[in-house]
């Protein structure tokens, strides 16, 4: 592998997990979150992650197979794999308890009207980190292993991954900068939360690169996919919705696969 695409590709899973500095902006600046904008946002990046999924990632993992597999084994792998991400990252969300899950949905001025320097406030910013960064682990692990195999791919979804982030941002800035009345400490310990994807994108890179081979990244591929169809139907599409705006969140997620189709059609 060359270095180029190492730094590359961990450049792209640093940008997407520090785009929860994004979310923790909004908490600082503003005193209300506009539903609006993050319903169409969040709608659009699921869009992405579906459609460039099922399109575009399980072909390459099953291509991949194929190398050392026959067409029916090599189905077979890709489909297992793919089921296997989705039970990885299911497995990881169901340990986070709802209250500090970071796709509940929070709202600036929904913490402001429970009033200033409460200690559980804080508790559920401190909480809610500590979940982002179990949750973010394997997603960094999924940019970065896109962004070493596919640039065309690999920059929608670092994309579409970033504005996953900015609630989480939201999530974690909010309790903590009206728990403790510090606006900046809430800032800085979200952007510092997203630090979780790069940190999988080197664990990855440490532990996986050695042993990479043909067949190795088709099953890593494949369960890429399944995390990120998992994420976008678990928590992306639903979160859309809470913020109230159904349609828009159907119509950024029509336009994110819209956006991922055109973007593939230019690079064929």
């Amino acid at each position: 592998m060359e270095s180029g695409n190492f730094w590359f590709a961990f450049g792209l899973t640093l940008f997407a997990g520090l785009s929860t500095g994004i979310g923790s902006a909004l908490a600082f600046f503003t005193n209300s979150t506009n539903t609006r904008f993050l319903s169409v946002s969040l709608g659009f990046s699921a869009g992405v992650m579906v459609y460039v999924s099922f399109v575009e990632i399980l072909q390459k993992a099953k291509e991949s197979l194929l190398l050392d597999f026959g067409e029916k084994t090599a189905t077979l792998y890709t489909i297992l794999a793919f089921f296997a991400g989705i039970l990885i990252i299911a497995l990881i969300d169901r340990m986070i308890p709802s209250f500090e899950n970071p796709h509940e949905i929070r709202r600036v001025e929904d913490v402001i009207k429970n009033g200033a320097k409460d200690p559980r406030l804080v508790r559920m910013g401190l909480f809610t980190a500590l979940a982002i960064a179990i949750h973010n682990f394997p997603e960094g692990i999924a940019t970065f292993m896109v962004g070493l195999s596919d640039t065309s791919v690999a920059i929608p979804i670092a994309v579409a991954i970033a504005i996953h982030n900015i609630p989480e941002g939201i999530a974690v800035s909010v309790p903590i900068s009206y728990g403790t009345g510090n606006k900046k400490r809430g800032f800085l310990l979200s952007f510092l939360s997203g630090l979780a994807e790069p940190v999988g994108a080197l664990i990855a890179y440490l532990i996986l690169m050695p042993f990479l081979s043909d067949t190795l990244f088709g099953f890593i591929f494949a369960g890429v996919a399944g995390i990120m169809v998992f994420i976008s139907i678990d928590e992306l599409l639903p979160t859309a919705r809470e913020y109230g705006f159904h349609h828009h969140a159907v119509y950024g997620f029509i336009a994110g696969m819209a956006v991922m189709a055109l973007s593939l059609l230019l690079f064929i």
